[in-house]
């Protein structure tokens, strides 16, 4: 396998830099820009020279050995001070080497995925890691990252294979009298990967939610205060803010962190009826916007009543509040009069439904464990009629397992795989 390099920090000025090499030839690379290989895992200070014995910075050097690395393969790294000229010169003169070659974008986290370092799920959970931006979905993606989800699998894999041992042993000994009764058993284990699975899959929606980010649609007539409240929870001029009617014409999005989870706020043209073929559109789309977040934000003035039916944890507010003499139960973006009462209230409601989160972060993850599930159930419809149908029932616990196998990586994953590593950058 040919050794790659890339700059695995952020690219541009910094205080520190650096720069990871992997494979057969990395401790050559070593030797040869920093003159020796220290201790292995241990950091050491030196002159690191290029192609041509010339001086190319001062910096800290380590070598990890193949079966210790991140890689799982022999990996040097160098940390350099972060200016853009020392980490091109370094770069620079690892590309002179011929062994090397320049790593692709995801190229590391492949090779550990492929020399048992990682499993897929773990893989995914470092992805999201990388582009977590709040506190739950960093709590999430360390969840899947640390293994938990592969765990899981590993244990619903024990289960399943003692079952199909279980009734495969019926079948191989069907001329003779099998000494105990092994369908209660199989039953019991099977129910038992069924009901966890089920469970999971439920709570794939929320914990993709944390991790694609929540939304939040505000909804109502137009000119009734919308734009005005999307500025004031934003901070910022994010919408145009009119007395004309129809001022907002396309959805307009505004991503917070909102008690450490990501929220993403819509404001959306006001609900009427319109010849305006313009405004119609974004009436449309508001309608199929509001329609679609998972939770709405009413706002509406006095007699008036919501246009979209209010749906269990969405908020009917009063609009307009700086303005009435009863300010109950009502809002006001200009004034900032029960806004805080309205993040509290989101908060809470999302909250609430991020505690139903379950291990698998994505729609790959719920697609293996619904076809799991089938199979299974599938299993135990068998599982009444005996041996007649033992043969069958075991094959489909063989299905059930070969699904779970995919949520880790044993199995069907070469489709995917580019994909996963698309969205990782050079040096990971």
């Amino acid at each position: 396998m040919r050794t790659i390099y890339a700059l695995s920090s952020a690219p541009g000025k910094a205080g520190v830099s650096v720069v990871r090499v992997s494979g057969p030839a990395a401790f050559d690379a070593l030797r040869r820009v920093a003159g020796d290989v220290p201790p292995m895992r241990y950091a050491a200070l030196r002159r690191l020279q290029d192609g041509d014995g010339g001086r190319l910075d001062e910096g800290i050097v380590l070598a990890f050995p193949a079966g210790s690395s991140f890689t799982g393969e022999d990996v040097a790294e160098f940390q350099v001070h972060g200016s853009p000229a020392v980490v091109s010169a370094l770069l620079r003169t690892l590309g002179g080497m011929e062994e090397l070659a320049p790593a692709s974008a995801g190229e590391f986290t492949r090779r550990a995925l492929e020399n048992g370092r990682m499993n897929l799920a773990q893989v995914e959970g470092l992805a999201d890691l990388i582009e977590s931006e709040t506190e739950a979905q960093r709590r999430q993606a360390m969840r899947v990252f640390s293994g938990d989800l592969g765990k899981r699998a590993d244990i619903w894999r024990e289960r399943l294979i003692r079952a199909a041992a279980l009734l495969e042993a019926t079948i191989d000994f069907a001329d003779e009298e099998v000494p105990v009764d092994v369908g209660p058993e199989v039953k019991e284990l099977v129910e038992k990967v069924l009901d966890e699975l089920r469970c999971q899959i439920s709570g794939e929606v929320v914990a993709e939610r944390i991790r694609t980010g929540f939304e939040v649609a505000i909804v109502g007539a137009p000119n009734v205060g919308k734009s005005t409240l999307l500025n004031a929870l934003a901070g910022r001029e994010a919408a145009i803010t009119s007395e004309v009617a129809g001022t907002t014409r396309d959805v307009i999005e505004v991503r917070m962190d909102l008690s450490g989870l990501p929220v993403t706020f819509l404001d959306t043209a006001g609900l009427r009826e319109t010849t305006d073929r313009v405004e119609s559109i974004g009436v449309d789309r508001a309608r199929k916007r509001a329609e679609e977040a998972d939770l709405r934000v009413f706002l509406i003035e006095e007699d008036d009543a919501p246009d979209l039916a209010p749906r269990e944890g969405d908020v009917v507010l009063r609009a307009k509040g700086d303005l009435l003499d009863d300010a109950a139960g009502a809002i006001s973006g200009r004034s900032g009069e029960g806004i805080p009462e309205l993040v509290d209230r989101i908060s809470e409601e999302l909250a609430g439904r991020a505690s139903g989160a379950g291990l698998a972060t994505r729609e790959r993850h719920r697609h293996a464990m619904e076809r799991g599930s089938e199979a299974l159930a599938a299993a135990l419809a068998l599982l009444p009629e005996g041996e007649a149908s033992a043969e069958i029932a075991a094959e489909e616990l063989r299905n059930g397992i070969r699904a779970l196998d995919s949520l880790v990586g044993r199995i069907d994953v070469e489709n995917v795989l580019d994909e996963i590593f698309a969205s990782f950058c050079l040096g990971k």
